[in-house]
């Protein structure tokens, strides 16, 4: 005979060994999952739109058809500012590298000057020109390369789209009509939506704002600096410092240490009032999840799915712990991943 102590030792491993079966099994098809994921997401931003056409006693297909062209435009739109841009970069390429190969031997020049010995070969390999730039094009085509997946992704959407105005009548229908049976499911619609909707104005804000002041500085590829920032901005924390790195190394070679300088005032000033006065004031609570969970977050997400996985890390989260908070027996991972602010719903004794 079992004792408890035993099966519950047991149960707990089973559990663990699900969970990381699960998990390999999701970084092994994450080329799949992540366009899937997207379509998901999309579907969930233009479900308001959807309802609200047929609020309006808009036919469906019409409904389906406006949000679908309306979706593929905006995609389309992304996808040939970035794609044209990319290209006109890539052709400036070496003459980028070439700039940098002289303003590092310009530096090294000025260290021997003032008698600081440098290795040579160490800062050759550390500060590789054709490596750094390297790097910026492959991120940047890896960005385009998600983009261009479109057919895959907007079938998806199509579909789910189509089904989504039905799928609240079948979780009634699953759980028996009972009163609580859609709260699950409009929480995790209702928090998924207000996030991402507030993570689109924020963002846009900071590559407007980003795109004036590169404008202003004369720093080249404006534009593609701005909607990089845009959609890094989506990434909590690391995401601002990623999309000013390309920027600010462009601004050192094109014009020199002191616009540099001024690039990446810029981007700590906009990061600044958007990142802890604007988004903050306008979101809230509502993320429903700690500070460490959303940094956590990020690097599980990132590490299973890749680039997408960091993008969409904190509705993934929010969606995972609202799942979570439903059941019993997984309510106690729900309250780990929530911030100390909503722990006062779960024990009114704690104020």
């Amino acid at each position: 005979m079992i004792k408890s102590s035993d099966g519950n030792r047991y149960y707990t491993m089973v559990n663990l060994a699900a969970f990381v079966v699960v998990i390999a099994g999701m970084k092994a098809a994450s080329s799949l999952i992540v366009p899937f994921l997207l379509a998901l997401f999309l579907t969930i931003i233009s479900l308001p739109l959807m309802l609200f056409l047929k609020k309006m006693k808009v036919p469906d297909f019409i409904a389906f058809l406006l949000i679908l062209i309306l979706v593929i435009g905006l995609w389309m739109l992304l996808v040939v500012i970035l794609g044209s841009t990319i290209q006109e970069f890539t052709r400036s390429m070496p003459e980028y590298q070439g700039r940098m190969k002289l303003l590092i031997s310009d530096g090294y020049a000025w260290l021997r000057a003032h008698d600081i010995a440098v290795d040579k070969s160490m800062v050759d390999s550390i500060f590789d020109p054709g490596k750094i730039m390297q790097f910026v094009t492959s991120v940047m085509n890896s960005l385009v390369a998600i983009l261009k997946n479109v057919f895959f992704i907007l079938l998806m959407f199509a579909f789910l789209i189509i089904e989504a105005s039905g799928i609240p009548d079948k979780i009634k229908t699953i759980r028996h009509n009972k009163k609580d049976s859609l709260s699950s499911y409009n929480a995790i619609i209702g928090m998924v939506n207000r996030y991402l909707g507030i993570k689109f104005i924020t963002s846009f804000i900071t590559g407007a704002m980003i795109y004036l002041g590169l404008f202003y500085i004369g720093v080249d590829f404006a534009v593609l600096w701005a909607v990089l920032s845009f959609i890094l901005n989506f990434i909590p924390t690391i995401g601002s410092l990623i999309a000013s790195i390309p920027a600010i190394l462009l601004a050192l070679v094109q014009l020199g240490p002191l616009d540099a300088l001024g690039t990446a005032v810029l981007f700590v000033i906009v990061n600044t009032v958007v990142g802890t006065i604007v988004e903050p004031r306008i979101m809230g609570q509502r993320v429903g999840l700690s500070s460490i969970v959303v940094l956590l977050s990020l690097i599980f997400w990132g590490w299973v799915l890749g680039p997408m996985g960091m993008l969409l890390s904190v509705p993934l989260t929010m969606a995972v712990k609202i799942a979570l908070s439903e059941n019993k027996s997984t309510q106690w991972i729900s309250i780990l991943l929530a911030p100390n602010s909503e722990i006062s719903k779960y024990n009114p004794d704690i104020s």
